[in-house]
């Protein structure tokens, strides 16, 4: 005779099935696509800014862009990994990468507290509202495919999780849009690039949880 026990314990593994494994690298791959076709959104429906179809870029705005993107690519990294829960590991490389994307606001508000003090008006231009739009829009794309991998994995913190998926997103939004944007001073670059990547984490923050949740 059979043992209870047994026969309900055969009930609860009759249906399972085998499932391949969470691959980071293979989300990072669908990540980067992501971005690569937002960038290539970006160019065929606004153009490359002058400089570089001069093939002459300038220095500050390619390295800025070039932050962004690894910001981008690390906080997605982190996310991804983030997809298989673990007990005891601590997930923090992404943070060094945001904290060397900080200079670049953090040197956009030095100017324009210096400008304060001294009397001198503040250029800041308001018409950067197009690129936080437009990059927020643009790393929707990299959003949606990072929340997608999420959901087919266990995040152990849901909100952690949709920090750094807003942070991918807008970081990958923003470093698009700098493929187009015209302008390339610092306080541009710094306040409205940067809030864009702001702006896109505080949004994964509250609006994903529910979303990433098991």
């Amino acid at each position: 005779m059979p043992d209870p026990s047994d026969a309900f314990l055969e009930s609860l593994v009759a249906d399972l099935k085998p499932v391949a494994p969470l691959r980071q690298g293979n989300g990072m791959a669908i990540a980067s696509l992501a971005l690569a076709l937002g960038s290539l959104l970006v160019v065929a429906l606004l153009g490359l800014r002058r400089d570089l179809v001069a093939g002459h870029p300038d220095p500050f705005v390619l390295t800025a862009a070039g932050i962004f993107l690894v910001l981008a690519l690390a906080s997605a990294w982190g996310a991804i990994d983030m997809a298989r829960p673990a007990v005891g590991i601590r997930r923090e490389g992404w943070g060094w990468t945001a904290l060397m994307a900080a200079v670049v606001p953090g040197s956009a508000l030095a100017l324009i507290v210096v400008d304060f003090v001294t009397g001198r008006p503040v250029d800041l231009d308001r018409g950067g509202i197009m690129c936080l739009g437009l990059g927020a829009a643009v790393g929707m794309l990299t959003g949606t495919a990072l929340v997608l991998w999420l959901r087919r994995g266990a995040p152990s913190s849901p909100a952690r999780a949709g920090l750094l998926t807003g942070v991918a997103a807008g970081a990958a939004g923003i470093s698009a849009v700098s493929l187009w944007c015209p302008h390339d001073s610092l306080l541009h670059i710094g306040i409205w690039h940067g809030a864009t990547v702001i702006v896109m984490g505080l949004l994964g923050r509250i609006a994903l949880p529910r979303l990433l949740a098991w």
